[in-house]
């Protein structure tokens, strides 16, 4: 009797031991899956994946910063798909999620006015996402980082793209996309006022189509020379174009005294890339950058540049210049701008051609001048602006001119398009083969069944 009352006390004793071990093995498990919340991205696009942008500036925060989404409590796990991700790269990060009813006097106290609100507060600066997108909060989290006011001047007057153009040719997409990222645009018109106000960050000249008078040449060089930042895409001066472009040989002749030599040509792509993306030749393809601040980020991300020329890249008496990107082996710029036939002959400069460069210019003073040229103008209209990477170059452009190589990467992703496309002949075949032989054949198969046990 003792021995079976020993035996069940001590199954009972290992019982009760094993079910602290599991229930303690357990609480280990909640506490480090909470406290390390990872997580395996395996969509081809790494659609749930924070972006390079992201991490590097998660990773570079020096003080807390809070992110609070107000909502009511039924929304808050759809947004902390995203924002967990956020508090999981720092533990500088915190974030929020407050019910709007609820706590509807602090709502109204933070300046919320609409449901699905995001604030990004850090330094004592408190900025506002418009909406649940890596995107957004990346941009709000910039603007609450960087101080003072950084403003893109565009030059117009003189043929230039207007970043208030909402059409195919226009920069209005661009204007949108600096703003965003924390810059303010405004319009030169130089004809009126050959000078610089100095309040201008960064000066573009995007794509003229008359040549500029000798003190609007003066205005930018001495700007240039002087410490400014400037950003200049000339198109090749074609011939053939009812609405042609000039040469703009003074302006050319600075760039050229400064080491980048601006090519009277049109550069060819014969690879036949392009028509993957619908495309001809007059878009040459980039895949080949330098080790640049602006492009060392950028290796495997195409880039296209329509109507392009080339450009020759040396240091100058007073700068210190780098090649940006090339086009590939199979281009080569034609000379011969009178004429749109493409046509190849043994004068042309084969590739690969260099079509960007930047370079600093060395005043005598403290301030350095920069400068960025690139070959082609119509890369970042609002009709190639989101091809590939080209977003990502022309913000890693403004940024380096704006002394922000710390936001120099890869950009949030916007949602892919995987939409299927299918022609007339595919469709017909996925209709006969789901409509008929798929059903077809079970029929098949069922009477082929019943006729062997029939026959059994």
């Amino acid at each position: 009797m003792a021995a079976n009352s020993n035996r069940r006390t001590s199954a009972l004793t290992q019982g009760l031991l094993y079910t602290i071990i599991v229930i303690a093995i357990l609480a280990m498990i909640n506490f480090f899956a909470n406290r390390y919340n990872k997580s395996y991205d395996s969509t081809s696009a790494k659609k749930f994946t924070l972006s390079d942008q992201t991490i590097k500036i998660a990773k570079n925060l020096q003080q807390p910063l809070t992110i609070t989404y107000w909502d009511q409590p039924t929304k808050f796990k759809a947004a902390g798909d995203l924002l967990d991700r956020y508090k999981n790269l720092s533990p500088k990060i915190d974030v929020q999620f407050m019910d709007a009813d609820k706590k509807r006097t602090m709502a109204i106290a933070a300046g919320v006015k609409n449901l699905g609100t995001i604030f990004v507060d850090y330094g004592g600066k408190h900025q506002e996402a418009k909406s649940v997108t890596e995107e957004e909060v990346t941009g709000a989290i910039v603007r609450a980082m960087k101080g003072g006011e950084r403003l893109a001047c565009f030059v117009l007057g003189s043929g230039e793209h207007s970043i208030d153009d909402t059409g195919r040719s226009g920069y209005s997409n661009a204007k949108d996309l600096l703003e965003k990222n924390n810059y303010k645009t405004r319009t030169l018109k130089m004809l009126e006022k050959t000078e610089i106000p100095k309040d201008c960050t960064i000066v573009t000249v995007a794509g003229p189509k008359r040549d500029y008078i000798q003190p609007e040449v003066d205005a930018l060089k001495a700007y240039v020379e002087g410490g400014g930042h400037a950003v200049f895409m000339l198109d090749p001066p074609l011939k053939f174009a009812k609405d042609e472009t000039d040469e703009n040989a003074a302006l050319i002749a600075v760039l050229a005294s400064w080491g980048v030599t601006v090519e009277k040509d049109l550069v060819l792509d014969t690879s036949g890339v392009g028509q993957i993306f619908g495309l001809g030749p007059e878009f040459p393809l980039v895949t080949s950058y330098e080790s640049h601040a602006i492009v060392s980020t950028m290796k495997e991300t195409p880039t296209g540049f329509p109507i392009a020329r080339s450009l020759d890249v040396k240091n100058g008496d007073h700068t210190t210049v780098e090649k940006l990107f090339s086009t590939t082996d199979n281009s080569f710029a034609t000379m011969n701008l009178a004429s749109p036939e493409i046509k190849q002959s043994p004068t042309d400069k084969k590739g690969p051609l260099v079509l960007g460069a930047a370079g600093t210019y060395n005043s005598s003073g403290d301030a350095k001048g920069r400068f960025v040229v690139i070959g082609s103008s119509g890369w970042c209209m609002n009709g190639f602006l989101r091809f590939n990477g080209n977003r990502d170059l022309f913000l890693n452009i403004y940024n380096w001119e704006s002394s922000d190589e710390d936001l120099i990467s890869i950009r949030p992703k916007e949602p892919e398009d995987r939409r299927l496309n299918m022609n007339a002949r595919q469709v017909s075949m996925v209709f006969y083969a789901t409509v008929i032989l798929i059903p077809m054949f079970i029929i098949l198969a069922g009477v082929s069944v019943w006729w062997k046990r029939r026959a059994s």
